[in-house]
């Protein structure tokens, strides 16, 4: 509007005024004061105004939001809003005391109490008039979204309902009622302002702690010994904190998981023979030219038929895991899980969370809807007692026991251990008694937040089991059900490589990755040492960076009294042994096998692809200038058959790395 217009207006205004007499004060009383008398008595009432198509009972005067449109200067908006407050002021001074119960527990407080009590409560919201015939109820619901305002049909009813991103309780919605009429009115009633922020729980992930495996030198230290197993959690890890916008916590990298995550064309074993067949090649090392890769690569055999299975499901049904991708996740994989398993296989359920307890006794896997229906009963809550919950797991397992049978308690958590038996090396031993007696582990970890990746690794290795991480449905799938068989029948126990590196060809290898699964030179012959464990079908891929003798690539510097000469003058590059035990015997048995310069098949060059991933996640110093540009162009070139899109998929979480890391 222009000042033109603005004055104009007032100049209408004014002439307005002064055309208009000023009207007789007693006499417009005296009109008023006859006018109300008529209007009670045709009204039958003296009390207050009875509702009219004027006047509804929700309080709205009609033409309220015409006359606000209608306003077009600043000085009449003013004015407007000013009255708009002192009516509002004057309306909760009037209001009758409605009681409801108080948001503390503290007895009742009234409506209007409530919102003239600045400093506790925001203003009180008014609706519609309703008669209360029931008290005042409490009723919880999970979000805003899903919390009903109060029914015409059900009143006195109240509902507390959540804030969508935080999950805290915001707002109640209901009916306050007035004790001595019954009559109420729907109100919304915001909680308490905080005297300090809400501050979000604190990340208590935890992994692992090992230092990356270092250069070693031939001649001083030609043998190396670490245990073997198929784990593949730090891949789902790593994909969830990339897919999230963050790069992965260096401990959550482990190089050999994320190798292991992909198939690869191994030779399979004889029939009747050795429980698995090794597979030794060797490749220019991407990101090194004067170093080469040696690939081993061992494939188990696959039996024809499965033997039976006795399964009991610890589920964590802590408070921590009341999250999304937690327990309801948990149920959609094991539902997934229960249709690849046989009426052979028997499955039991038990739970912990502050105390233990067997939620669904012995049943058959056939009998899915008596299965499914306690899977869904399950509710989290209360604290984590780890150790009261495997020892009621492992009891129901030797109730279960069967001969030809597997026995396998899954541990399905958050990893939060924080009641009870928590430490690793007492939960351990407790573990490994169980094993010799027959019943394995295997970990399955779920959620962020509070991850226990280290105590998840140290069961699952002491229980003769795999470790792995279900981030979404589709892992799930993976896991429980396309590599089920290897995940849970057992073909090769206390695994173990041991390789010897000759100082006439080899001047330095490292062994990239197992950094959690060393043994000692010793421990290898040790029949008493625990070790890795294969599952049928299963594949375990190691790779060692070798430099050969004379490289420009040699880190150290060679030894004044050093006598290669000793290795008989043999061209091979080292020599290949694994131990391993059939499950159920005492007494290992030992496979050899020289390293041969052998060329590595293509697809080799994948696993060298994501090897070089977890070095450049890790911030590794033995990679030099090589970086993701290189790894995303190595592994697009040797993505090869992927039924699944794995390798596709591992293409996209480069690339998402090479965006967050420049």
């Amino acid at each position: 509007m222009s000042e033109r217009d603005e004055f104009d207006l007032d100049d209408l205004a004014r002439a307005m005024r002064d055309a208009t007499p000023r009207p007789d004060a007693a006499r417009k009383a005296d009109v008023l004061a006859r006018a109300q008398e008529n209007f009670d008595a045709v009204q039958g009432m003296s009390g207050a105004a009875r509702p009219t198509s004027e006047r509804p009972a929700g309080g709205r005067i009609r033409g309220v939001r015409d006359m606000l449109h209608a306003m077009k200067t600043r000085t009449m908006l003013g004015l407007t809003t000013a009255a708009t407050a002192v009516a509002a002021v004057s309306l909760l001074a009037v209001l009758p005391s409605f009681e409801m119960p108080r948001l503390g527990g503290n007895g009742p407080v009234s409506v209007s109490e409530a919102a003239l009590d600045a400093e506790e409560m925001a203003p009180v919201v008014l609706a519609e008039p309703v008669v209360a015939a029931e008290p005042v109820v409490v009723a919880e619901a999970e979000s805003a979204a899903d919390a009903p305002m109060v029914p015409r049909e059900a009143p006195g009813a109240l509902t507390r309902m959540a804030a969508p991103d935080t999950g805290a309780a915001v707002l109640y919605s209901g009916q306050a009622v007035s004790p001595e009429t019954g009559e109420g009115r729907a109100v919304q009633l915001p909680l308490p302002v905080p005297d300090r922020p809400i501050v979000a729980e604190a990340d208590t992930e935890a992994y692992p702690d090992a230092e990356a495996n270092p250069v070693k030198i031939t001649a001083e230290e030609p043998v190396s010994t670490f245990s073997i197993d198929v784990d593949t959690a730090s891949w789902a890890m790593v994909r969830r904190a990339l897919s999230a916008g963050q790069l992965p916590p260096e401990g959550a990298v482990r190089i050999e998981e994320m190798v292991n995550y992909f198939t690869y064309d191994y030779a399979a074993p004889e029939p009747g023979g050795e429980a698995f067949a090794p597979s030794v090649a060797v490749m220019q090392t991407p990101w090194n030219a004067g170093t080469q890769l040696v690939r081993i690569g061992l494939q188990a055999e696959l039996p024809q038929a499965r033997p039976p299975m006795n399964l009991v499901f610890l589920i964590d049904t802590s408070g921590s895991m009341n999250q999304p991708d937690k327990l309801p996740l948990l149920i959609q994989s094991f539902r997934l899980m229960l249709g690849e398993l046989s009426a052979e296989d028997q499955v039991s359920i038990a739970t912990y969370a502050g105390s233990a307890g067997r939620v669904l006794e012995p049943t058959p896997a056939s009998d899915r809807e008596t299965i499914l229906a306690a899977l869904e009963r399950l509710q989290a809550g209360g604290g984590t007692a780890g150790q009261d919950g495997l020892q009621q797991a492992y009891a129901t397992a030797a109730e279960m026991a069967r001969d030809g049978a597997v026995s396998r308690v899954i541990l399905a958590t958050d990893g939060d251990f924080n009641i009870g038996l928590s430490d690793p090396g007492a939960l351990e031993a407790f573990i490994a008694e169980k094993r010799e007696a027959g019943t394995y582990l295997s970990v399955l970890g779920f959620g962020r937040g509070n991850l226990d990746d280290a105590t998840m690794q140290a069961l699952a290795q002491t229980g003769n089991g795999i470790a792995a991480y279900i981030d979404t449905l589709a892992e799930a799938q993976k896991v429980l059900v396309d590599q089920l068989t290897g995940a849970l029948v057992p073909v090769a126990n206390d695994a173990k490589i041991q390789v010897e590196f000759n100082p006439a060809t080899v001047a330095e290898y490292r062994l990239i990755g197992y950094e959690t699964r060393a043994l000692s030179r010793t421990d290898f012959n040790n029949d008493r040492v625990d070790a890795g464990d294969i599952g049928a079908g299963h594949q375990v891929t190691a790779l060692y960076e070798v430099t050969p003798v004379g490289s420009d690539a040699v880190l150290s510097d060679p030894l004044r009294y050093g006598d290669a000469a000793a290795a008989g003058g043999s061209d091979e590059l080292g020599f290949l042994r694994l131990r391993y035990k059939v499950p159920g015997e005492t007494e290992s048995r030992l496979i050899e096998a020289p390293i041969a310069a052998v060329a590595a098949p293509g697809e080799a060059g994948f696993a060298a692809a994501i090897a070089g991933f977890g070095q450049l996640l890790t911030g590794s110093e033995y990679v030099g200038d090589w970086g993701y540009a290189e790894a995303i162009a190595l592994a697009q070139a040797h993505v090869g058959e992927d039924p699944f899109g794995y390798r596709r998929e591992a293409v996209t979480l480069l690339r998402l790395a090479q965006s967050m890391d420049r």
